[in-house]
């Protein structure tokens, strides 16, 4: 087995898992490159498309990527590394054995962009008939407290599925007041570049704003046990089947009784969590209500705490 029993039981427990120094400097060097090149392609983009999620003032001389939508497919060296043994082995560890690919995406936090993510459930996004799933972040440099490292709460994974809802429409984000006894217990996961993270799909996360030097990339791939299909979405499914990495297909899937919510009415043209999380962002009273926001600085924060 890729994890020990200890590392297992921690993700059993808290929901998350990071494991230092994973990826050797060569496959960090390559990441690296695959990074820079997909970021100066960008130049010629004015708007988010189909591989981009562009922010406000992006230009040439001030790039404002925040996405690279589904990395996998533009490069090879993002595309080899989602089918690597050292990313899927602790994946099947956690999931029972068997591994399909869901989805990725390459975020980057620009510095002094408007780039915080409020917290959320990955679950609101994509809920299926069973929740082994989770998310593997590989961090390209390294994450400090002053860059906009992934923040989670522990154990949330194991508590309710928040409404992620504003007026009735599906905005990507928990309303921080039903988060304000919770908030105290978050955890900052900050690791060198090389260090991987796990997250269980239920888990409560989000990350501040980047307010160091670097873009702070993060590479996301998110995986599923094959015996979970999702609900509320339709698909093909021998593609569906082809991205089976360890185990064999079935039709039949594992249904749990989970709780589960709809992430629908969506924000008309919504593209990207960036867009559905717009009007978060402007609650203004209800993030000041709960607190500390994503929206301050570390420094803001520790003085504040």
């Amino acid at each position: 087995m890729a994890l020990s029993a200890e590392q297992i039981l921690f993700y059993r427990a808290n929901g998350y898992l990071v494991l230092e120094g994973h990826l050797g400097p060569d496959t960090v060097a390559a990441l690296r490159r695959a990074c820079d090149e997909m970021v100066a392609a960008a130049d010629s983009v004015d708007r988010s498309n189909k591989v981009y999620d562009i922010g406000a003032g992006h230009s040439p001389e001030s790039r404002r990527v925040r996405r690279v939508k589904d990395p996998h497919l533009q490069h090879d060296t993002f595309g080899a590394l989602m089918r690597a043994p050292e990313i899927v082995d602790p994946v099947a560890d956690l999931l029972g054995g068997t591994v399909r690919f869901d989805h990725g995406k390459l975020n980057f936090k620009p510095a002094g962009a408007d780039s915080a993510i409020e917290w959320h459930q990955d679950w609101a996004f994509y809920p299926h008939s069973n929740d082994d799933l989770l998310a593997v972040g590989v961090m390209i440099e390294d994450c400090t407290e002053d860059n906009g490292p992934l923040m989670v709460l522990p154990g949330s994974h194991r508590g309710p599925v928040y409404d992620h809802h504003r007026d009735g429409i599906f905005i990507g984000a928990i309303d921080p007041v039903e988060l304000k006894e919770a908030l105290p217990s978050a955890v900052t996961l900050t690791a060198p570049a090389g260090s991987i993270s796990l997250h269980h799909v239920r888990m409560v996360h989000g990350s501040r704003a980047n307010h160091g030097a670097s873009t702070r990339p993060l590479l996301l791939f998110s995986y599923m046990a094959v015996d979970a299909f999702p609900l509320f979405e339709t698909w093909d499914l021998a593609e569906f089947d082809s991205r089976i990495l360890r185990g064999q297909p079935t039709k039949v899937p594992r249904q749990l009784a989970l709780p589960v919510r709809i992430p629908h009415p969506r924000v008309p043209e919504a593209d990207s969590i960036f867009d559905d999380q717009a009007s978060a962002r402007r609650a203004a009273n209800s993030l000041a209500a709960a607190g500390p926001t994503l929206a301050q600085t570390p420094a803001q924060v520790r003085a504040e705490t």
